[in-house]
């Protein structure tokens, strides 16, 4: 168990006549209890998430106090994603208590902005705002002094945008919006972009605006030398993402992590698609869920399993509430649901219910193996091995969603000297990385791409802790394998895209 305790005065004018203050936490692992002046105001359960509480009625004029109580068991009815309480191989070391910023927040007691929901197009976007049935006004600069308004009330509200420009990972334009009413005013932003599967040329591709795209990406755990769930500072978002972009990539898959908003901001702006994995819960055993997938049999029904109902309603109830908090950024083209069987059950079931949730990406409902029947994707994790693989399941595209993982120690940027993780022989030279994973791509991935090959996850960006298959060391400070070569290979899997489309 942690505890947190901290006085603080409200400056003057903070809260002015008629507003009450919001206590915010960006997230705190697992359990979280929160006191202001010894009263309880909150109570939250799972790490990753926001939560806030209304704490008006218990600030008093002066010094206040505020205590939090995080208690971490590593319970799996909760999310833990790769925290282990013995860091080894693919686990890493734990985090508890308060890991994402804490503030406070003036806000209105009547009219203030709640929340907003944005669901973009190509030629518009449908805005919900709960203003508490207020009236409110949108403002949304076009340029050139021009400016779109709108008014609203309770309901969507349908903005069309003349003269659309579109949101790509070449040119990720965001649109600034104001949305006030009487008593507030919020500044937020949408892009106009669409995520769909369509029949191109005898196989079901990936679109990104109503146009095929690969995504030729990375796996990123984003876990850091300096602060383990956090970077020493929010411009490490932006440097990981300028770092990947340099080498050709266009999609980051957020490995069973939910990232503080900075990391999201920082891919829309600068054009990184996102695949956004659901934190897992649940049991997991290596030989159950890797072993026998990997070298045996990739099929398992998923009824029925999962563990305490507790376990399976936090689960429900965490992917909705992701979904909810992430979904109006565009850089996110994607949902994970499972991952190789880590708390898989009834997938076909949650699929729906997520799918209900978010009708305007795709879901994956089972990555790498175990897959039921409803998902949008065909989803491959292939190490140890390269074979050329073909979309077969008609309305689904086909993802190679993790291969790769080749390991080069770099002396002198290792975080743990005894231990070294990753998929087969050790490289020894920045030659031997670029040669294996060149292979790669010329025997699996690139002659994938006619046979329906929309995607692949190479792991990973980054080393982490003992795991040392990343394209950086840990700390950031050495690329392990040819810039040159990797731009190369991003240069021939568009030039494939592109042919593949034409000759289909």
């Amino acid at each position: 168990m942690l505890r947190y305790e901290t006085a603080f005065i409200l400056p003057e004018g903070f809260v002015p006549t008629g507003y009450g203050v919001v206590l915010h936490f960006g997230a705190v692992d697992q359990v979280a209890e929160v006191w202001v002046n010894g009263e309880s105001v909150a109570r939250h359960e799972g790490g990753y998430l926001p939560f806030c509480a209304n704490i008006t009625h218990a600030l008093r004029c002066g010094e206040n106090r505020l205590e939090v109580k995080a208690i971490d068991t590593l319970s799996r009815d909760y999310p833990y994603g790769k925290q282990h309480r013995r860091p080894h191989g693919m686990w890493y070391t734990p985090v508890s208590g308060i890991w994402q910023p804490v503030w406070l927040e003036a806000v209105p007691e009547r009219g203030a902005v709640a929340s907003v929901r944005l669901t973009p197009d190509l030629t518009g976007v449908t805005v919900e705002v709960d203003a508490g049935g207020a009236d409110y006004n949108l403002a949304v600069p076009l340029g050139d002094g021009k400016m779109l308004t709108a008014a609203g009330k309770s309901g969507p509200l349908r903005l069309n945008v003349p003269e659309p420009h579109w949101w790509t990972p070449d040119d990720p334009y965001l649109y600034t919006m104001t949305i006030a009413t009487a008593t507030d005013r919020v500044e937020s932003y949408f892009a106009l972009r669409t995520v769909d599967v369509r029949e191109i040329g005898g196989h079901s591709r990936l679109c990104l605006n109503g146009q095929p795209i690969f995504l030729h990406g990375v796996l990123d755990q984003g876990y850091f030398e300096d602060g383990l769930f956090l970077p020493k500072g929010p411009e490490e978002y932006e440097q990981d993402i300028t770092r990947m972009r340099e080498l050709g990539f266009n999609t980051l898959r957020k490995h069973v992590k939910v990232e503080p908003e900075a990391f999201y901001y920082a891919c829309d702006r600068l054009g990184m698609l996102v695949m956004q994995d659901m934190v897992n819960s649940g049991g997991y055993d290596y030989v159950r869920d890797t072993v026998i997938p990997t070298f045996l049999s990739k099929k398992r029904r998923d009824e029925g399993r999962g563990g305490s109902e507790k376990r399976k309603a936090f689960f429900e109830r965490h992917c909705l509430d992701t979904v909810a908090h992430l979904r109006g950024h565009p850089c996110i083209v994607g949902w994970t649901i499972f991952n190789e069987g880590w708390g898989q059950y009834d997938s076909d079931r949650i699929y729906r219910l997520l799918k209900a949730a978010d009708p305007s990406r795709f879901f994956i409902s089972a990555s790498g193996w175990f897959a039921q029947s409803f998902s949008d994707a065909q989803s491959e994790h292939v190490y140890f091995s390269s074979r050329v693989l073909e979309g077969d399941q008609p309305g689904k595209f086909l993802m190679l969603s993790e291969c790769g993982g080749f390991s080069r120690r770099i002396e002198g940027h290792v975080s743990q000297e005894r231990k070294n993780y990753g998929y087969g022989e050790q490289c020894r030279t920045e030659g031997e990385l670029t040669g294996r994973i060149q292979a790669l791509y010329d025997e699996m991935v690139l002659p994938s791409v006619p046979k329906g090959l929309c995607g692949c996850i190479y792991t990973q960006l980054s080393d982490v802790e003992g795991e040392t298959n990343g394209l950086y060391t840990y700390d950031r400070q050495v690329r392990k394998a040819s810039a040159g070569a990797l731009l190369d290979i991003a240069r021939r899997l568009q030039e494939e895209l592109e042919a593949a489309v034409k000759n289909g």
